[in-house]
């Protein structure tokens, strides 16, 4: 009985020995046919390695460049950069300059109504009269420049006097420059100056009252200098 169990044990382990060389045979025949079959298609095993690895090479290439490009897109990014703050700062300059300039001119034109003005009249005149708005609704700022022109011998004294022409409720109505004033604001409103004088009063508009136009008295009380009327359309200027 022992020997009979032996000799089938054999016979079994055998069996399983073929079975794999044959499942072996058939791999391998399988893996032949495939690799046939590719290649009667055209395929080329070395043919296809070479083309992958020129593929990896110019992929590697392609990133290279890409690396290139952000690198020179960073400096002209720089670049940019620079430019605009040194045109920031040349735009700032030419603005600081003919600010400057216009101060001058400005000074200029002041000075030469002062000493020779364009109509080579003497005597009391208005040099500038500006408007601005105040903090409040029906508040405004009214800053009033007075020049003695050629004649500068003497000072002129006197008082100024103003009144504010426009429509209220449909009909024409003026004020006085007392009634338009704060109720703290001295009514008063002298000068004397032997070149010039310049002024700022606060003025605050009735209620439904339009402006229209600023009438100037300026009332001489030095002889030979004669006094003076000029009346300004009511236009506001930025502060």
């Amino acid at each position: 009985m022992t020997r009979r169990s032996h000799l089938q044990t054999h016979g079994a382990g055998r069996t399983w020995l073929v079975r794999g060389l044959l499942m072996a045979v058939v791999i391998v025949m399988g893996y032949l046919v495939f690799e046939f079959g590719r290649i009667s298609a055209g395929y080329d095993i070395v043919d296809a390695a070479s083309e992958t690895a020129a593929f990896e090479n110019h992929i590697d290439s392609l990133n290279e460049r890409i690396t290139e490009l952000e690198q020179e897109v960073a400096i002209l990014e720089t670049h940019r950069e620079i430019d605009r703050e040194a045109y920031k700062e040349v735009e700032s300059s030419l603005l600081d300059l003919q600010g400057k300039i216009q101060e001058q001119q400005d000074a200029i034109a002041f000075y030469r109504g002062i000493v020779s003005p364009a109509d080579g009249k003497p005597g009391l005149r208005v040099q500038d009269l500006r408007l601005t708005r105040g903090l409040e609704e029906r508040e405004f700022m009214l800053r009033l420049v007075l020049v003695q022109a050629m004649k500068h011998d003497r000072k002129v004294s006197g008082t100024v006097a103003m009144t504010v022409e426009g429509n209220e409720d449909g009909e024409a109505k003026s004020y006085a420059l007392a009634d338009l004033l704060p109720a703290e604001a001295n009514k008063d409103w002298p000068f004397s100056f032997r070149y010039f004088q310049d002024f700022d009063r606060q003025i605050v508009l009735p209620d439904g009252f339009t402006p229209e136009r600023i009438l100037v008295e300026v009332r001489s009380r030095t002889r030979s200098i004669s006094s003076i009327e000029e009346s300004f359309a009511w236009v506001t200027s930025q502060g």
